[in-house]
């Protein structure tokens, strides 16, 4: 039989918290309420629905099958309360909000300040969140309501992951001003791979973009560093330790200054990335939200048209 649920705000907001935490306890710390408190709403949802939405664990809570559907009927409620009540304040003027990003590690060095420095200047009223991921956890961040916006690269198009802007960039070797390779204008991964190899873990998305490539060359030895880390990558590959790969993305200041160089790859006519911005599919959008994504899309093609800009010289002059 269908039932009827009658469930306020504060019991909504509860259970979101538990859900994110784990933890009754700890959401009642977060929350500044009783932990009493919190358990009863839950066990007042968990009568109107007619069964349990968190398996008691001795690790903590863990949603139940009841809970997880749940769970995306309250991301539903929150994010749209969120948009009405944004929408409302830009009625007045207002054009306040909070936005949370989860990104890759790349953009915070140049990209996103940027972004935020110009924002913040028209709107200073929203405040952010940013947390640094790899590639591969950030589309489970946007699914779960935990970030309003993806930033990253290579991302598989789902049904739940709306990409709402995406920049294509050349994928290149990173070397020393002082490097053997550094006096080319491009390279291939058999040329790079005659000199140590930086790569990167499987957190990233460059590792799923170059293990085709090191397959085909048959390159099969083993790395003198393995990471995670782009910034670390960057570090070693600038002190001449070896070869390391991405786009021009996070390392513009130090082409600039000279203290390394981005040499594009041949193979199969050149390797792209695409750097995407992503919210979670079929949501209505925040006006902050919304403004955070037009500034994002609006730099993220601005920086695609230079890269472009760059590469037409070369051309013109048969190089």
């Amino acid at each position: 039989m269908s039932r009827k649920l009658h469930i306020h705000s504060p019991a909504i907001h509860y259970f979101d918290m538990v859900r994110r935490c784990r933890s009754i306890r700890e959401a009642a710390r977060r929350l500044n309420i009783a932990s009493s408190a919190v358990n009863r709403q839950i066990l007042k949802l968990e009568d109107e629905i007619g069964m349990p939405l968190f398996e008691r664990l001795p690790g903590g809570l863990r949603l139940t099958a009841a809970g997880e559907i749940f769970a995306r009927h309250v991301l539903v409620v929150l994010q749209d309360a969120e948009r009405v009540r944004s929408e409302l304040d830009a009625l007045q003027g207002l054009r306040s909000g909070h936005v949370e990003i989860a990104t890759i590690e790349g953009v915070t060095i140049d990209l996103l300040p940027c972004v935020l420095e110009r924002l913040n200047q028209r709107y200073p009223r929203i405040t952010v969140g940013i947390t640094s991921l790899g590639s591969q956890a950030i589309p489970e961040s946007v699914i779960s309501g935990q970030a309003d916006i993806g930033l990253a690269f290579a991302l598989p198009r789902t049904a739940e992951l709306q990409q709402l802007g995406v920049g294509h960039f050349r994928l290149g070797a990173i070397v020393a001003a002082d490097h053997p390779l550094a006096t080319r204008s491009e390279v291939s991964l058999a040329t790079c791979a005659e000199y140590p190899l930086i790569l990167a873990k499987s957190a990233l998305s460059i590792h799923h973009l170059m293990a085709p490539l090191l397959t085909r060359n048959r390159i099969s030895h083993q790395a003198s560093l393995q990471t995670s880390s782009v910034e670390l990558a960057q570090q070693m590959a600038r002190r001449g330790i070896g070869v390391a790969f991405q786009t021009r993305i996070g390392i513009e200041a130090e082409i600039a200054r000279g203290e390394l160089v981005h040499l594009p790859l041949t193979d199969n006519g050149g390797v792209f990335s695409d750097l995407g911005v992503y919210v979670r599919g079929a949501r209505y959008l925040p006006v902050a939200v919304d403004a955070f994504v037009r500034a994002l899309c609006e730099e993220i093609a601005e920086r695609e048209q230079l890269e472009r800009n760059l590469k037409a010289p070369a051309a013109e002059n048969g190089q």
